[in-house]
């Protein structure tokens, strides 16, 4: 309750209170508070006017009744009412009942909005404050839409007070968030940067959050404020104790708005005046060197503060990235932390040194740590700090600590808790294979990964290391024996049975010389765990035995009989039913070539990014994952010549037709290879999740409204990216220059995408970008995933989409959401699309940033064609033929005939006029060679019907192909376009 004065003590409200407090039950309570409204509502409609003091004792009743959880259906207009008063207390009653129970859909928000203006040019400070700190409580679009012009002026005007100021700018904040494009600073800015220079701190301190939201959104119109803040910052960091008495806390002069200051200089890149630069480095050397002085006081909220500004300013130091000097001296600081009594300090000191272990200036400093960070692994008390160590550990390995970091992981994953296994191994298994130079060493770690922690080792570890031994020859015969022995083992992993299985069923001949490892040996050994292990695993075994028959002829009538046995012929399960009888009849009829040509050895797998790598980003975000590794993961793990994506085919390693896939046959992530149709997935693809798709007939599916982009929703994770450097947003500092002209290759990647939605659609050494995107009449929405293929943070990431010349009357695009962080080093950007009539230039992506320094700027068509505003329409075929009759004039008519660029495969042609959007009819054309469509293009200010026609000519390898429109320029576009697809 708000303070009063002596004898306004509203002691009415006082008893009430006293008696809810006061009920034994809640049924006495409810009664109480009934009698309560009831005596409320009738005063309030009495023939007599309630005085102030009355409408705010009954106000004030109200409002704690809601705040006890009870719905309050009247009193808002005597509280709307209050809002006129003279009084202070009437009026602050009046505007704290408002902030709490009125939404921004009241029919009184007119009324409140009037009142809020009268008090804002009242020029009373007190009333002034009171009307803004509503605006800030209720924060809606409406207030926002009333006030947003009027508070940048409250904020600037010389004669505003400083208290008035502070609540302005704070108020300001919170309608730029609710509502940024309301808030329009414009001429205001310049004014608003130089709030930094004010002489009350407090005044200062309002503004530069202000300033850091602005920043980050329009880095280029606030960049002056870089030089106001270095010189504030000096200003503070040099003064004593006894300077800034007022704003000084436990002997640290202003703590948070340093710390604000720190932050908001993390919006931009190194100053580029030497002069500011060189102040700024003096100031976070000064804030190092009081880091290192004796406390001045014994308080925890002495060392809180002055570690506060201390973590903020490293923060700083690693973003620049550019200063050795200070990143070797930020790292030494932190490694005092990492001894520290204090549980938090010694948190984020692993923390922040996990980001240090990736620049290149200061990872040989954090290593020198490593006795220290594996300690804490070992003896920390705190789950969360032992996490953090293992992710230093992991961040700061390379070829000269490889064994020994993976050695104490290891050592550490049998006592882990539970809850950080999983990630132990995927981050132990990253190590062994990106820092592998002896590969018996790597097969040895993998197996003990297993036989410590089986029940955490995904698929992707144990087909990686499939993959691995499989592309490498010099490893093969010691994977075989190693496996081998491990397979004795009383008690065994069904993951260590599924890699044993595997290789000795492709290489245990290497090891059928040593009579303790004979053919029929290893196959009693590895049938010996079958009876214990799942139907997937049994699956994979049996395909093993038929390589067994292939390999070692002598154990074929031993095989037969197992396969022959009625566990397995007349199995419960399909498919270890299927596989038993087909594998005992093909062992049975082929011959000696013939099974030697079905079961040969597996080929090498394509070199791909490792699964293993592409799990760890998406379970924890970039915060986990050492930003060299994408790069490492490339140049090393190449080495390997292993294929991340694929997991091994357990069929394709027997006999590729021998069964037909079911339920259970995806024992090695068949399922979860791209499909023939869907879009090659490049080496290293970081989207290769996002564009999956069935084939283009699939994008072609009629989708409701209810259903209309429900699968495209974007990620709700918002961790920071790779791809953006530092803690700003996505949009932080574009670079000034104009947008480049498109790329000579710009309209081949559009024609890419017309018969489909999804897809990457630029791809090169720096960047990806991809696309996924749905339709619906006249509208669309487009998701583009940017991934940075790179180690290191693009700076001044910036996206800007046009619609050059007469397109933007034709066309509407328009961003719906930024670009977010997601999961691993990918932004997202989302954009909605309306098609306001039709059209044929499209709309033009432009992309900023800033990679080593230099400046990269491209330019792409977005794939939005005509075609994808088609709804398919079925026709008969007298229907048709009378429309295309209809569609007779010469204008609306348009033809061309022209070679055959791919094969005239009838399903691919079939599959590519659905991906157009339009519906195929059959049985209607006279030749049944030729295909046919119907389909209507939605705008919004019409629709245009078209017909086609598609007449393949096989002998001579080529098309004719008709389009007929009933506008002209539509079906020249659409001729256009087609012709390049087939």
């Amino acid at each position: 309750m708000p303070a009063v004065s002596k004898g306004d003590g509203m002691r009415g409200l006082a008893v009430f209170i006293s008696d809810i407090r006061n009920c034994k039950s809640k049924e006495a309570e409810i009664k109480r508070i009934n009698k309560e409204l009831a005596n409320i509502r009738s005063k309030f409609k009495g023939d007599k006017a309630l005085d102030g003091y009355s409408k705010k004792k009954y106000v004030c009743k109200l409002l704690f009744i809601f705040l006890l959880g009870h719905d309050i259906d009247f009193g808002h207009m005597e509280a709307v009412n209050l809002l006129s008063s003279n009084k202070y207390t009437e009026k602050q009653i009046g505007y704290l009942f408002i902030s709490v129970l009125v939404n921004s859909n009241s029919e009184l928000i007119r009324l409140i909005n009037n009142a809020i203006k009268n008090d804002l040019s009242s020029r009373n400070p007190t009333f002034m404050c009171l009307a803004l700190h509503c605006i800030a409580n209720v924060g809606s679009r409406e207030m926002a839409e009333a006030f947003a012009s009027e508070i940048p002026r409250i904020l600037v005007a010389g004669d505003t007070m400083d208290s008035v100021k502070q609540s302005a700018a704070l108020c300001l904040l919170r309608l730029y968030k609710t509502s940024p494009d309301l808030v329009l600073m414009g001429e205001w800015t310049s004014r608003v940067v130089h709030l930094l220079n004010d002489q009350h701190m407090g005044v200062v301190t309002a503004a530069i959050s202000l300033i850091t939201c602005l920043s980050q959104k329009n880095p280029d119109e606030f960049k002056t404020c870089v030089s106001l803040a270095v010189s504030r910052l000096s200003r503070i960091v040099s003064s004593a104790s006894t300077d800034l008495q007022d704003y000084t806390y436990y002997f640290v002069p202003a703590p948070w708005l340093s710390c604000k200051l720190l932050r908001l200089l993390q919006c931009y890149p190194p100053p580029e005046d030497g002069a500011v630069k060189g102040r700024l480095v003096e100031c976070l050397e000064t804030i190092l060197n009081k880091a290192q002085e004796p406390p001045k006081s014994k308080k925890v909220q002495h060392s809180n503060a002055k570690n506060a500004i201390l973590f903020e300013a490293i923060a700083l130091i690693i973003h620049y990235d550019s200063e050795p000097n200070l990143l070797v001296r930020a790292c030494n600081q932190l490694g005092q932390f990492l001894q520290h009594r204090e549980t938090n300090l010694r948190y984020l000191a692993l923390e922040s040194m996990c980001t240090l272990a990736s620049s290149e200036f200061s990872h040989e400093a954090v290593k020198t740590h490593i006795e220290t960070v594996i300690n804490a692994l070992k003896t920390e008390r705190d789950v969360s700090v032992r996490q953090r160590a293992a992710d230093l550990l992991y961040a700061m390995c390379d070829r000269s600590n490889a064994k020994q970091i993976v050695a104490e992981m290891l050592s550490y994953l049998e006592t882990a808790d539970y809850s950080i296994r999983e990630e132990m191994v995927l981050k132990v298994a990253i190590l062994a294979e990106k820092y592998a130079v002896d590969y018996s060493w790597y097969v040895d770690t993998i197996l003990n990964l297993i036989r410590i922690a089986g029940d955490y080792v995904s698929e992707e570890v144990w087909y990686r290391v499939i993959q691995i031994v499989i592309n490498r020859d010099d490893v093969q015969g010691y994977a075989a024996k190693t496996v081998f022995e491990a397979l004795q083992a009383p008690a065994c992993h069904e993951n260590m049975v599924k890699v044993g299985g595997y290789i000795l069923g492709e290489f245990g001949n290497l090891i059928a010389g040593d009579p303790r490892s004979s053919p029929l040996v290893q196959f009693n050994l590895l049938h010996s765990k079958f009876h214990l292990c799942s139907v997937p695993t049994r699956a994979l075994l049996l395909s093993a035995y038929i390589k067994f028959i292939n390999l070692f002829p002598e154990t074929k009538a031993t095989i037969q009989e197992v396969l022959r046995c009625d566990s397995q012929i007349r199995n419960s399960d399909v498919e270890l039913q299927q596989r038993a009888v087909e594998y005992l009849k093909l062992s049975s009829i082929a011959s000696t070539d013939v099974l030697a040509t079905v079961l040969e050895e597996m080929p090498p797998f394509p070199e791909r990014e490792s699964s293993i790598l592409a799990k760890l980003k998406k379970k924890k975000g970039p915060g986990a994952v050492s930003v060299t590794e994408m790069e490492d993961g490339k140049r090393e793990g190449g080495e390997l010549n292993g294929g991340g994506d694929r997991g091994p085919d357990a069929t394709t390693m027997a006999a590729s037709n021998a069964s037909t896939p079911s339920p259970s046959a995806d024992l090695l992530g068949i399922r979860s290879a791209a499909p023939v149709s869907a879009a090659p997935s490049s080496a290293g693809s970081l989207l290769v999740d996002v564009f999956s798709e069935a084939g283009p007939a699939a994008s072609s599916a009629a989708v409701n409204d209810e259903g209309f982009l429900r699968d495209l929703e974007p990620p709700t994770e918002t961790s920071d990216s790779l791809l953006v450097e530092g803690s700003g947003d996505s949009d932080s500092a574009p670079p000034s220059e104009d947008p480049a002209p498109p790329l000579s290759e710009a309209d081949e990647l559009l024609n890419k995408f017309v018969c489909k939605n999804n897809g990457v659609l630029f791809e090169n050494q720096l960047l990806q970008i991809g696309i996924k995107s749905e339709y619906r009449q006249n509208l669309g929405r487009m998701y583009l995933f940017y991934g940075n293929k790179t180690s290191v943070q693009f700076a001044s990431f910036s996206t800007t989409v046009s619609c050059p010349g007469e397109l933007q009357s034709h066309i509407l695009v328009f961003q719906t959401c930024g670009a977010t962080g997601g999961g691993g080093a990918q932004i997202q950007q989302v954009l909605n699309i309306e098609c306001l009539t039709d059209f044929s230039e499209a709309p033009l992506l432009n992309i900023k940033f800033r990679y080593g320094g230099a400046l990269q700027n491209l330019t792409l068509k977005l794939p939005v064609t005509i075609n994808k505003f088609f709804q398919p329409t079925e026709m008969a075929s007298q229907d048709f033929f009378q429309r295309w009759k209809q569609l007779s004039q010469p204008q609306q008519e348009a033809q061309k005939i022209f070679k055959a660029n791919n094969s005239m495969d009838t399903e691919v042609l079939k599959a590519k006029l659905l991906g157009l959007g339009m519906a195929l009819l059959d049985n209607v054309d006279p030749n049944p060679e030729n295909y046919v469509c119907a389909g209507v293009i939605q705008t919004k200010g019409q629709q245009v019907g078209c017909l086609l026609r598609l007449e393949p000519n096989a002998q001579a390898q080529m098309y004719r192909l008709t389009l007929r429109c009933s506008k002209d320029s539509v079906s020249k576009r659409l001729c256009e376009l087609l012709a390049e697809q087939f």
